[in-house]
């Protein structure tokens, strides 16, 4: 594991915001297992968790005007930082207000802050991305392993449901065969229907190249 301070990094059209390495889940094809970093970039494993000041410096080092789309996303759950994310958003909006802005999250954000967070998106993301991964708990639970238990499922489909309230686009996300079955995949498409998002479903790239899972 090489360590650096990558805060920021472009992949394509997007510049993605790598806030921390923490996560509350250790899914089994998660990149970080096999790689420092993705698309490129240095390696994603922080020295230390910048703090605002140092995301908001690393972003005004950026043209941002140049990038179609910020994500946050890196080698962490964004809401394990989720004032500094959401300040950070705020930032982006008043320096590039056309840019576009994205979350990609597992969608536990409600159990890593101990409230409900979603409607603190409002305004200040265009999109979220949530991990759906498997159409049920007992699934979720062998696949993800998120420190949270069983009930970190319901908790990230209500999190999806309730960001659909204040977000204009939700998208869910479960990674193509052979990771995840047809059938697996149309269900989980009518659980995500079911709540007002849409499904995408991410190709399945092998062990060792799963870029398309943190973009």
């Amino acid at each position: 594991m090489k360590k650096a301070m990558t805060i920021t990094y472009p992949i394509g059209e997007g510049l993605y915001v790598n806030l921390t390495n923490r996560c509350p889940c250790a899914c089994e094809f998660c990149l970080r297992g096999n790689a420092d970093g993705v698309g490129g970039s240095d390696s994603l494993w922080l020295d230390h968790e910048p703090s605002e000041a140092e995301v908001l410096a690393s972003l005004d080092s950026r043209n941002l005007k140049s990038f179609k789309e910020v994500v946050f996303c890196g080698y962490g759950e964004p809401t394990e930082r989720l004032d500094v994310m959401l300040a950070t958003a705020q930032h982006v909006r008043a320096v590039a207000p056309t840019c576009r802005t994205r979350l990609n999250t597992n969608g536990l954000s409600d159990l890593i802050n101990g409230r409900p967070t979603a409607a603190l998106l409002e305004g200040l993301f265009d999109t979220v991305s949530i991990s759906l991964n498997t159409p049920d708990p007992e699934e979720y639970l062998r696949v993800c392993r998120p420190k949270f238990g069983l009930r970190s499922y319901q908790a990230m489909i209500d999190f999806a449901a309730e960001c659909v309230k204040h977000v204009p686009e939700v998208v869910m996300t479960v990674v193509d065969e052979p990771a995840t079955s047809k059938a697996a995949q149309e269900k989980c498409r009518k659980i995500a229907e079911s709540i007002g998002a849409r499904l995408r479903v991410r190709r399945y790239e092998g062990p060792t190249a799963q870029v398309e899972n943190m973009v």
